[in-house]
């Protein structure tokens, strides 16, 4: 498989320390000071490219690989205002795209534990959940764009909390929404925590990343399973297929 990546950071670098461990060909690395390669015969020969780089930049770069009909695994958060809009190119067939807000394999079964678990709880109103999420200094995002698809999905599933909210430690959110808080120290990975608590008793869920290899080994597979495919794909679907179950990933 040819293989372009966009955004050469420390995530970068590790999916193309993958890839090269895959067998795979990287035909193009693209960084803030090469974006003219988004124009060349080695980007357009790509079978997908992978994107991780920053809110800001990632759009325009979806445009350029869909401008090259180069499917695309992104792995950016922080700009969903704009996906309706995207979404819409690849359902239009202007654009293909694996998105998702953790490649972890290990995170998408915490959320497949999450929503299984919220639906049983839905039955129990007397406990109330919340969410805490701790990354290293440098992620500039927050909540994280994992906490906020894990709120989504506990909110669509919960109907006594309408949205969430962002607080400090130990704080209360309003009335009717989930309580998130967003802890930036040292170099820590990735921690999710989802609490469900009563007064008779608590129920925590946690995923704990101990390196990003597994965020950089799971868009690796996404690439895998994403090329010669058209449209807008997800991390769920993707792990419903390879595990051949359906309902449990979606």
């Amino acid at each position: 498989m040819k293989v372009a990546i966009i955004g050469h950071g420390k995530m970068g670098r590790m999916i193309e320390e993958i890839l090269k461990e895959r067998g795979h060909k990287i035909v193009a690395v693209i960084d803030e000071e090469n974006r003219d390669e988004f124009a060349s015969r080695e980007f357009a020969s790509a079978d997908v490219a992978i994107e991780f780089t920053r809110p800001e930049a990632a759009v325009d770069n979806l445009l350029h690989a869909f401008a090259a009909d180069v499917p695309v695994v992104c792995g950016t958060t922080g700009w969903l205002s704009s996906m309706p809009e995207i979404k819409e190119m690849c359902l239009r067939g202007e654009g293909t795209l694996l998105w998702s807000s953790n490649f972890s394999i290990g995170m998408n079964i915490f959320m497949a534990l999450n929503r299984y678990l919220t639906e049983i709880m839905a039955n129990f109103p007397q406990y109330a959940p919340s969410m805490t999420e701790t990354h290293h200094i440098h992620k500039l995002d927050h909540p994280s764009g994992t906490a906020v698809t894990l709120a989504e999905e506990l909110i669509a599933r919960l109907p006594s909390i309408q949205d969430w909210q962002e607080v400090g430690p130990g704080a209360d959110a309003a009335p009717g929404r989930l309580p998130v808080t967003a802890i930036r120290e040292g170099e820590v990975p990735g921690i999710h925590s989802v609490t469900w608590d009563s007064e008779a008793d608590s129920i925590t869920i946690t995923h704990s990343a101990k390196s990003r290899r597994g965020f950089a080994l799971g868009a690796v597979l996404a690439a895998e399973w994403l090329a010669g495919r058209k449209g807008f794909h997800t991390m769920a679907e993707m792990l419903s297929d390879y595990t051949k179950t359906s309902g449990l990933f979606v």
